[in-house]
């Protein structure tokens, strides 16, 4: 894990920017068409029709999405026990470009295996404007930094 952010390197309150992805209709349409297939989702019409008064990326593309951005970062992460209050807040829509940024909330060392940790992250996931689109509270299993 050269190079990785272990669980000693996170202080309560630290904020880390995961970089961006664009959204195209065409991979909002298909992502919807293998597992979210609303007609919000796959049809400009559809959609216009809608509650969403245009094309919507799913909140589960949302989501997957936001999950590429976290961990392309160099983090010691051994996995996940869940996460906590999901939100899809505002539509995601084609030629945005999403953002992600991760909140340290809290930590704590393992009581049972000293070379992990947890931590809790506040997850927001921003679009071009600037505003939250989804949020959540991640738990999270990190590495501790090995011995020198």
């Amino acid at each position: 894990m050269s190079g990785a952010r272990y669980w000693e390197d996170w202080q309560v309150g630290d904020t880390l920017e995961c970089g961006s992805v664009p959204v195209t209709a065409e991979a909002i349409k298909r992502f919807a068409a293998q597992y979210d297939p609303q007609p919000f989702h796959l049809d400009e019409a559809a959609a216009q029709k809608s509650l969403f008064k245009g094309l919507a990326a799913s909140g589960w593309h949302t989501a997957a999405m936001t999950m590429r951005l976290i961990v392309q970062q160099p983090m010691a992460s051994l996995g996940s026990p869940g996460f906590d209050d999901l939100r899809w807040l505002k539509p995601v829509r084609p030629g945005d470009t999403l953002h992600a940024r991760l909140t340290c909330l809290d930590k704590r060392p393992s009581a049972a295996h000293s070379e992990r940790g947890m931590a809790h992250f506040l997850v927001e996931t921003l679009n071009s404007a600037g505003d939250i689109v989804m949020r959540l509270t991640l738990a999270a299993i990190l590495a501790r930094r090995p011995a020198a």
